[in-house]
């Protein structure tokens, strides 16, 4: 069973802080820290308060899967022989690079998983070959993205 998960209180000032960042994780310190009217050393304390409460895991620059070739996304619907099965067949599409997200869910599909691929004909290899053969999988359904209409984080 996971953990519950904390929340935490922040204040306006963390907010502006937090909004800068996620429009540009790049933004110095002190730009921000003009911005918001406080020293760059607050700026700093509240970040690592922020992290210490796990509400900021990192930065990451963002890499356009499009630009490397990979045109068909697609999210697939895995169907378990068993729920006992889930463990082994998570760890087998951890070692599918393509499979970039993987959730456990409520409703028809046991996993639901988002797959990268070049094109059509590389899904179609990926399922046939790599993901329906893996013991525990019953069958998958899948749902070809023709257009990711909304990209955003939690508003703070």
């Amino acid at each position: 069973m996971k953990k519950k998960t904390k929340t935490i209180t922040i204040d306006g000032i963390d907010k502006k802080i937090l909004r800068a960042l996620m429009q540009d994780a790049r933004t110095p310190i002190l730009e921000i820290a003009r911005n918001v009217g406080i020293s760059g050393a607050a700026i700093h304390q509240r970040l690592r308060k922020l992290e210490k409460s796990q509400l900021l895991a990192g930065s990451k620059f963002i890499i356009d899967p499009k630009i490397l070739g990979f045109s068909t996304l697609a999210f697939v619907g895995i169907y378990l022989d068993k729920a006992a099965d889930s463990d082994s067949v998570v760890n087998a599409l951890k070692r599918i690079p393509e499979v970039v997200e993987c959730h456990y869910t409520t409703g028809n599909y046991s996993l639901f998983i988002k797959v990268l691929s070049l094109d059509n004909n590389h899904l179609m290899h990926l399922l046939n070959k790599e993901i329906q053969p893996i013991n525990g999988v019953s069958r998958t359904e899948s749902l070809i993205s023709l257009e990711q209409q909304i990209d955003r984080q939690v508003k703070v």
